[in-house]
């Protein structure tokens, strides 16, 4: 039993070996087999006709030259004039011979190119102009009280060898070995990436000088490795990809990865045939689950939470339902607070129960003023050599999700109503991204962290991502994209060339995230968590200025939650408070009150539209006492 196991073990290195140089050798064979056949195609009945006429035509020639040339030096012989007839004749019948000569012997040239030596005599001649000497010397410099010198005859031998098991193992069909669960359609594509089937259609294909591996089976698909000649490079292998898959025979939308090798001179083809996270279920959340999963390799993706963050994604890619487990997460410890600005509406609606949440332009630039005034007042409590604030239930890290980008920009760009003696106006609604662009340079340290989710990420003005925004966000993630450009402003100008092509993701819920230098551009199956699934989750409680500091105990906070706001002075109680004590204009309200101009002339507006409050002739306020 044990000489079976090692002559099994032999018998499989032996074949792993020839497998691995049968790539190498293919090209060399396919271009003896090519010139085998293009010298039979040549050596048909009329071209050897031909090939005869001419080497009889080229024998006569030459004798005739012979018996020219023997009579001018007879000529010559007999007389010592140059210029007497005879050697005048003797001397234009050699020319003449000789010019036909020549003419006969173009035309037999041409006629053997016509009508080959077939590729195998070629190869005996050859061998044959090396092997002879070779034997010759080894016998002349052999000695008889000596060894023989066998080193001229074993180089040739040793010739003959390569040009032999070259020939044997590019013509050899590797014994590619894949699990017995591969798919009718994963056996069809791995034959066509064998080297065999591969170098004798490459040319057809404008492929010539690549040879792939043979294909391998991973938990992601099929993969090869493809030897690049001279005129190719990884980039312009990229460029063929449509003669590539139209040389695999490849469905249109089957996933198809083109990128750089191991060396220079190398690629590799992925054809993504499955899933290394089919079967693991990603439905519904819990505390600590994953992000997704990754397809290529399998491992779970996590997200940690304070890091600034770009999700990004197409109508229908399901851009929602990946980002609520990240939501989810960081609402759920008592440390931990969230903020929804939703001008949609959608997504806010859903989470009114565990964040703050703000969809006017009037709630929107609130909630930036508060987080701005809270950013520096946490700036100036962090002590000499740290960096970040720790963070508490009187300090939580706040993540403040946009969602959608593009629909705040605009909302910024609102133009606003002037103030008058009768109306104070509107606010200043640029300050919104003035605000959001503090929070994304300096927030960080403050533990307030930006997650920006848009449909659109482009930079123009029509665009979803403020390039300033942008410029500070260290994890991007990005769901089906529509363009390579879009790929390109979510992961960087190399993005093309290092394979983040978020644009060719499935639909919906395939996403790539790019996390590092070191992150791989994988498809990664994303989480699902539906607006029922947020609805269900139980209540956390939201952050407020006024409340940012509770005293009481993590655990009552979670479960004294259901407290409404109302209980605490909101700012607009401040300004109508201020009015009763005597306050008369929107400088003496913001003097009495603390409260930031632009939002004591929201809520002055406010109460006025309401009757909360009266303007008088001379333009100054006061409170209506029903109220």
């Amino acid at each position: 039993m044990d000489w079976k196991q090692a002559w099994s073990t032999t018998a499989t290195t032996t074949n792993g070996a020839l497998d691995a140089l049968a790539p190498m050798c293919a090209p060399f064979a396919a271009r003896w087999d090519r010139e085998t056949e293009r010298r039979a195609q040549l050596r048909t009945p009329e071209n050897l006709k031909a090939l005869m006429a001419a080497q009889r035509e080229h024998n006569s020639s030459r004798s005739t030259a012979a018996m020219a040339r023997n009579q001018r030096s007879a000529a010559r012989k007999a007389s010592s004039n140059p210029l007497s007839a005879t050697r005048r004749a003797a001397r234009t019948a050699d020319k003449a011979a000789r010019q036909h000569h020549s003419q006969a012997r173009s035309v037999l040239k041409a006629a053997r190119k016509n009508y080959p030596a077939t590729l195998a005599a070629r190869a005996v001649h050859a061998h044959a102009a090396h092997a002879v000497p070779g034997g010759l010397a080894t016998w002349l410099m052999s000695e008889a009280t000596h060894t023989l010198t066998l080193w001229p005859a074993s180089v040739s031998a040793g010739l003959i060898g390569l040009n032999v098991a070259g020939l044997w193992l590019g013509r050899r069909q590797p014994s590619v070995r894949l699990d017995d669960g591969m798919t009718a359609e994963e056996r069809r594509l791995a034959s066509r990436l064998d080297p065999s089937f591969w170098v004798q259609n490459a040319d057809a294909r404008g492929l010539s000088g690549t040879v792939p591996t043979p294909a391998k089976l991973t938990p992601a698909g099929l993969v090869s490795h493809v030897r690049l000649d001279g005129r190719w490079t990884p980039k312009t292998v990229r460029a063929k990809a449509d003669e590539i898959r139209a040389l695999l025979g490849a469905r249109t939308d089957l996933r198809m990865e083109i990128t750089s090798g191991s060396h220079g001179d190398r690629a590799t083809i992925t054809l993504r045939t499955r899933s290394a996270g089919d079967g693991i279920d990603l439905n519904g959340w819990e505390p600590g689950a994953p992000w997704g999963v990754d397809t290529v390799t399998g491992e779970p993706v996590m997200v940690p939470l304070g890091r600034r963050m770009l999700v990004a994604g197409t109508s229908g890619s399901g851009k929602s339902w990946s980002t609520r487990a990240l939501l989810a997460e960081g609402s759920e410890a008592y440390d931990h607070r969230l903020v929804v600005i939703d001008p949609k509406r959608v997504e806010a609606m859903n989470w009114q129960h565990r964040a703050r949440t703000a969809i006017t332009p009037d709630g929107v630039l609130e909630v930036t003023d508060d987080l701005v005034a809270e950013m520096h007042e946490r700036l100036a409590l962090i002590p000499r050599g740290q960096d970040v604030i720790a963070i508490s239930p009187e300090r939580p890290r706040i993540t403040v999700f946009v969602d959608e980008g593009a629909e705040v920009i605009a909302m910024a760009a609102t133009p606003r109503t002037r103030p008058t003696k009768e109306d104070p106006g509107d606010p200043d609604w640029s300050r919104i991204m003035d605000n959001l662009r503090t929070l994304a340079r300096m927030a960080r340290a403050a533990e307030i962290i930006l997650i920006w989710a848009t449909q659109k990420p482009t930079q123009d003005k029509n665009g979803g991502i403020d390039p300033q925004i942008s410029a500070q966000i260290t994890y991007r993630a990005a769901l089906a994209l529509s363009t390579s450009g879009e790929s390109r402003v979510v992961f960087g100008e190399d993005a093309t060339e290092k394979g983040w092509h978020a644009h060719e993701l499935p639909m919906p819920g395939v996403a790539m995230l790019r996390s590092g230098p070191k992150a791989k551009p994988h498809p990664i199956n994303t989480r699902a968590f539906s607006p029922a699934d947020v609805i269900a989750l139980p209540d956390r409680p939201t952050w407020h200025r006024e409340t940012s500091r509770p005293t009481a105990s993590p655990l009552r906070l979670v479960k004294e939650s259901a407290t409404p706001a109302a209980a605490t002075e909101t700012n607009r109680d401040r300004v109508l408070r201020a009015v009763h004590g005597g306050a008369r204009t929107l400088r003496d309200i913001t003097d009495r009150t603390g409260i930031n101009k632009g939002t004591v002339s929201r809520e002055i507006k406010t109460l006025t539209s309401t009757g909360a409050l009266r303007k008088a002739a001379d333009g100054g306020l006061t409170a209506d006492e029903a109220a």
